[in-house]
């Protein structure tokens, strides 16, 4: 069983992670320094160094803080229907980008460090285990409640997680309009065919 990341965020680590956010969106990950996320957080460099030796250090901890707010998004859902369950999942891993189109951008940059840099390597494969696993616990719920048909739920949390990762690098790299929204339709389409009976 996948967990999510057990660190908790102090309310200067929570306000740093929201800095690094602000960074990532206005300047990318090419351009993100210490100095730009000290200037979004409002205070020194050395502020954000007394909690993160290296910038690589914080955008480990940006990476566990992202997963942790998804986290926190899951279990304010109430429903515990499968099928609400799953369609709400799904939802909130292919929103249109309008948003955070800049924060897509630079969490592909990040994605592109993974072969050089360990730890990213090491966040971003927790992070997709983590909402594998969230995506199987509610297909194996679907099943034994009789509401989606005797399927391999890894088989299809991953088919769907393939979905959503190419959705989004579609999003970012061709900028086509509607990207995720074609994807959230093919994930239904996919789920229909798949797992209702």
């Amino acid at each position: 069983m996948a967990d999510p990341p057990n660190r908790s965020f102090s309310e200067q680590e929570a306000a740093i992670m929201r800095a690094t956010y602000a960074a990532l969106c206005k300047h990318g990950y090419a351009d993100l320094t210490i100095k730009r996320i000290a200037a979004e957080y409002g205070k020194s460099t050395a502020a954000i160094h007394y909690h993160y030796e290296t910038k690589d250090d914080l955008l480990a901890a940006f990476l566990e803080y992202l997963i942790d707010q998804f986290v926190e998004t899951i279990h304010d859902v109430e429903t515990t229907d499968p099928e609400q369950r799953l369609d709400m999942l799904l939802d909130t891993l292919l929103l249109e980008p309008d948003e955070y189109q800049d924060l897509l951008i630079a969490m592909l940059e990040m994605r592109a460090q993974v072969p050089h840099k360990a730890a990213f390597a090491d966040r971003f494969r927790q992070n997709d285990e983590y909402i594998r696993y969230i995506l199987e616990t509610v297909i194996d719920h679907g099943i034994k409640e009789g509401v989606f048909a005797e399927v391999d739920a890894e088989h299809v949390a991953r088919a769907l997680l393939t979905i959503v990762d190419g959705a989004r690098t579609r999003a970012v790299v061709l900028d086509e309009p509607g990207t995720l929204a074609t994807a959230r339709q093919a994930a239904d389409e996919y789920v229909g065919a798949v797992l209702i009976e």
